[in-house]
């Protein structure tokens, strides 16, 4: 049977679609722009589900209103629209590191149904996954059913794990649609003051990972004058075509992946699917190849960008709880934490605010405030940057690391803050560095 005969064959309704999907089986989507809307639409209509689970990350559309008994929702990284559904109790949240996400979804859910949207098929058959080959290319293979909403305006992608032919397909449907997007961040004065700190730490030739959010997305509106820089990140983010354009992006330099940007999704405007769209420079990897530890640390140069929520003298990084309630999750900064250390030249970047709520709170602590989590481990911890400075911890002892943060954090916090690390043995109680 041909390509073409084998697509038409399976061709359905998403209600017929969805009908594939048994009792207690788990559904997985991919994150964000690649999320099927038509058939998280249809799913409750399917009458045969039961103690089934959905696996999401980063959605775009909003949770399902079914009963836990019917549809129970986890969440792989809580984000705006299942932070409150969490809160509340709808959903849960599955812990990880974004490299173990694969396995850790085949050790909770053996039996899997991959619900997809992806490219049109190509000539040889084979439909690509677009922005989010993410945990979803390593399950493909083992999947008990792959339904798929294929969509014109989803780009065409490279990479590994990151096609699907059309003789591993259960159902199909289409559905054109335009993909879930983000608007450009709007940086403040804080924003832009860190983006310059942490660009005067980027050197001609490194390789860049950049974490979500607008101070990681800052840095890259002052490397416009950077040369041969590499790209080998989680999120591919829209600045990247900026300076594509401007020729600072080449890849030169890289020893994995040389000549290429890598990525394991992408979230922003049109204007990044369009760049992203048969574009042979850009290699989509499953998240355990591109945050595996042995890959990132054959990166020499490389720049881990990420931020966090709070910092305590210790140098740990609480990036997930706010005010004693989950806000966020681990992603993938544990995975640069650790894998920038092993690289030669390699700089572990972590960036944050010095305060919250109109200055009024400290966001450098003597210790992690009730609730909170570690993210990024004291001993993975390399540089802290605010809107103040950046403070070296890798290599330096408690009392070092402590002077150092005290020195970043906000002027109307210093002498407090001072008082308190002499208070709890952060500083030697004959203590005069200037604050």
């Amino acid at each position: 049977m041909s390509f073409q005969r084998m697509y038409q064959s399976k061709i359905c309704t998403a209600e017929e679609a969805v009908r594939f999907v048994e009792p207690g089986e788990a559904v997985i989507f991919p994150i964000n722009p690649g999320e099927p809307p038509a058939l998280l639409e249809a799913l409750p209509s399917n009458q045969k589900l039961y103690e089934n689970t959905l696996y999401r990350m980063l959605p775009g559309y909003p949770l399902l209103e079914k009963g836990p008994d019917i549809i129970k929702q986890v969440s792989i990284f809580l984000s705006g629209q299942d932070r409150k559904p969490f809160s509340e109790g709808i959903s849960d949240l599955l812990p990880n590191h974004f490299s173990d996400i694969p396995a850790l979804l085949k050790k909770a859910a053996p039996t899997q149904v991959i619900m997809a949207a992806v490219s049109p098929m190509d000539d040889e058959g084979y439909f690509s996954l677009g922005t989010s080959v993410s945990y979803v290319g390593d399950l493909i293979e083992k999947a008990k059913a792959i339904i798929l909403e294929v969509n014109q305006k989803m780009p065409r992608t490279f990479g590994e794990q990151n096609r699907i032919h059309i003789s591993q397909v259960t159902a199909l449907i289409e559905n054109d649609f335009d993909l879930p997007t983000l608007p450009e961040p709007i940086l403040n004065e804080k924003d832009t003051k860190i983006g310059q700190i942490i660009a005067d730490l980027i050197r001609n030739g490194d390789t860049l990972q950049i974490g979500f959010g607008s101070m990681p997305n800052a840095v890259m509106e002052y490397l416009k004058d950077h040369r041969d820089l590499g790209i080998y990140t989680e999120m591919l983010p829209d600045k990247v075509v900026d300076l594509y354009e401007k020729g600072v992006i080449t890849n030169a330099n890289k020893k994995l992946y040389k000549g290429k940007t890598t990525a394991t999704f992408a979230l922003g405007s049109r204007r990044l699917y369009d760049f992203m769209d048969n574009n042979e420079d850009i290699l989509m990897l499953p998240c355990q190849v591109s945050n595996d530890l042995r890959n990132i640390a054959q990166l020499d140069h490389l720049v881990s960008v990420n931020s966090t929520v709070e910092v305590d003298f210790y140098g740990q990084c609480n990036s997930e709880v706010i005010g004693g309630k989950y806000y966020s999750s681990t992603g993938g900064q544990s995975d640069f934490a650790k894998g920038v250390r092993m690289t030669e030249n390699g700089r572990g970047i972590i960036c944050l605010y010095s305060t919250a709520k109109n200055d009024t709170i400290s966001k450098v602590v003597p210790r992690l405030s009730e609730g909170a989590v570690v993210s990024t481990s004291k001993n993975d911890v390399d540089y802290i940057v605010t809107e103040f400075g950046k403070a070296e911890l890798r290599g330096k002892t408690v009392h070092e690391r402590t002077e150092a943060l005290i020195k970043i954090a906000h002027p109307k916090f210093r002498e407090q803050l001072t008082f308190e690390a002499i208070k709890k043995g952060f500083l030697p109680k004959k203590n005069f560095f200037m604050i």
